[in-house]
């Protein structure tokens, strides 16, 4: 009988590290073109590469803590447990996409994150794991990134007291 991949399989398989957002990942492509800054909005200070992307991966009750990016994202999923992808956008609106292969319980494959909008994960189990992969168009480049402060983000959207709890760090 063939065993099922692990957590711990896929991260030395893949050479994934730890993200400093929790979990594990690894940048896979990076284009070698530009954008010139000119050419983008002025939320982005530079030029970016047409586009990156990583693997991702996150184990047991690891999360990934709400943070947002300058670019649009899409997360892919690839293998392991479902994965609960929480967004609140710039208004205040959440929403939660299942990414998983389990079509028939309203799980997706692929989810678009708009550019500004906070996201978060975790496994929908809090075990096993989940293998996705990210991409970023135009690039990622740390500046464009921002971390969720707990309590910068409750003090913003109050209602959603819970999300943010869960997919941030305490201080």
């Amino acid at each position: 009988m063939r065993r099922q991949p692990t957590a711990k399989y896929w991260i030395t398989k893949l050479a994934l590290q730890p993200h400093p957002e929790g979990g594990y990942f690894r940048e896979i492509y990076r284009a070698t073109e530009q954008i010139a800054a000119s050419a983008l909005p002025t939320r982005y200070h530079g030029p970016r590469v047409f586009s990156t992307s990583i693997y991702f991966l996150l184990a047991g009750t690891q999360i990934s803590t709400l943070h947002r990016l300058a670019s649009d994202e899409q997360w892919h999923f690839y293998d392991g447990s479902t994965l609960l992808l929480a967004m609140i956008a710039p208004d205040g609106t959440s929403r939660e996409v299942r990414l998983g292969r389990r079509a028939t319980a309203g799980e997706q494959f692929q989810a678009v994150i708009p550019a500004r909008t906070w996201m978060g994960a975790q496994l929908a189990g809090h075990r096993g794991y989940a293998l996705i992969g990210c991409t970023v168009a135009p690039g990622f480049e740390f500046q464009d990134f921002a971390a969720g402060r707990r309590s910068d983000l409750l003090a913003q959207f109050p209602r959603h007291r819970k999300l943010i709890t869960a997919l941030t760090r305490a201080g």
